[in-house]
């Protein structure tokens, strides 16, 4: 666990306090679509106010024009969904660079969104410090955006008086390094998504940690090339194919391995009322496309995630959206359900996986995260937490 300021160790009573929180939540007609990130946020915000700091909350929201105030990007929605959680209104304010914002003790406010802002993105060093002086402590509990040093997350810290880490920021920290600094043995990885190459960075940094790596979707059938199959019409990096079976033998020389399907179902055209076919995935034929493991993989990989010590996902294993492709996904669900492993989920696609099967309460730790996670599996320096760990220092 990174070495920071806590702020559960702080006296915040009578103290200004600016939270970063990311509040990054999708809206749709002015109403918030899906509060996850809202809720997560909740036991910071709660615990500054209970202490009787004046409390301020910052986030971004979108990708608004620099510099330029757009309604569809406004936190007023993310303003009015936290203050029914809080049980109170939670006013937000717009020009609050000058420093003029007036914050009761035990009171909340929304500063709009520090994408109006000119500089934030490249962490301009006068609108850092017009932040820093908001504030006597700044709280980063924004882990979904610590990957990017950006003014709210990264400078604000330089300059405040203190800066600190939030229980949420603290929570996702501790989760990671429980999983990938010293993770109970077997150790299962697994990793899918439509491209190796988004993701090749975190398989090669896995593939040096895990007893097994599970790959699966469009990636899959990246390695099932490799191992020799064909894949018909599926997605699949033909270039990226000597990598994969480099990958493969790494695992091998380190005693670990890629289990790859042994079935497969497949479909013509991605489409949601394709039929879904059963196949063997030596059967594969030049017009068909892979969209789901099939149920002897499906099993054969619950029997791994069953016995493992520490499993670490990111991503389904096929196109779960649609109901006849999706019982692979479903299955490995199912499967992080029963084990008595560590378990630690992150990046969108399978908290919405998830969510459709209902395991929610059932993984050890979910993050909220998606580019911070993928980095931080990566073993990546996160400027903001690297920032943090400097102010612990003093």
């Amino acid at each position: 666990m990174a070495n920071v300021i806590r702020m559960t160790d702080l006296d915040l009573a009578g103290k200004r306090v600016l939270i970063r929180a990311d509040l990054n939540v999708p809206v749709k007609d002015g109403k918030v679509t899906s509060d996850a990130r809202i809720s997560a946020s909740l036991g910071t915000i709660k615990a500054a106010l209970d202490q009787g700091a004046h409390v301020m909350v910052a986030s971004h929201l979108g990708r608004p024009t620099e510099g330029e105030f757009s309604e569809d990007d406004s936190l007023a929605p993310v303003a009015k969904d936290l203050g029914d959680k809080l049980g109170r209104e939670v006013r937000l304010e717009r020009d609050y660079l000058g420093g003029n914002v007036e914050v009761g003790a035990g009171e909340v406010v929304m500063l709009e969104n520090v994408r109006f802002n000119k500089g934030e993105k490249k962490n301009d060093e006068a609108l850092s410090k017009q932040y820093a002086a908001l504030c006597d402590v700044f709280v980063m509990d924004a882990f979904g955006t610590a990957h990017r040093a950006q003014a709210s997350t990264h400078g604000v810290a330089k300059f405040a008086p203190v800066a600190c880490a939030g229980t949420l920021l603290t929570e996702e920290l501790e989760a990671l390094t429980k999983a990938l600094a010293n993770p109970a043995r077997p150790m299962v990885a697994i990793v899918g998504g439509s491209k190796v190459s988004t993701k090749l960075t975190v398989l090669e940094a896995l593939a040096a940690k895990v007893d097994q790596l599970i790959v699966g979707g469009g990636i899959a059938n990246t390695f099932v090339k490799a191992a020799g199959h064909g894949v018909g019409k599926s997605l699949c990096e033909d270039d990226l194919v000597p990598t994969a079976k480099a990958l493969m033998d790494k695992l091998k020389s380190n005693g670990a391995n890629i289990p790859l399907p042994t079935d497969v179902v497949v479909g013509k055209q991605f489409d949601e009322n394709e039929p879904a076919v059963l196949k063997r995935v030596e059967d594969v034929a030049d017009d068909d496309m892979i969209f789901d493991i099939g149920p002897e993989s499906a099993e054969a990989l619950a029997k791994v995630i069953e016995n493992a010590g520490t499993v670490v996902w990111n991503g389904p294993v096929g196109v779960f959206e649609f109901d006849q492709f999706g019982d692979g996904t479903k299955r490995i669900s199912q499967a992080i359900a029963d084990t008595k492993a560590f378990t630690l989920a992150g990046g969108g696609d399978t908290i919405a996986a998830i969510q459709k099967y209902d395991i929610y309460d059932k993984v050890s730790y979910i993050s909220t995260a998606g580019g911070a996670f993928l980095e931080f599996l990566e073993g990546k320096t996160l400027p903001a937490v690297a920032m943090l760990e400097e102010r612990a220092k003093g």
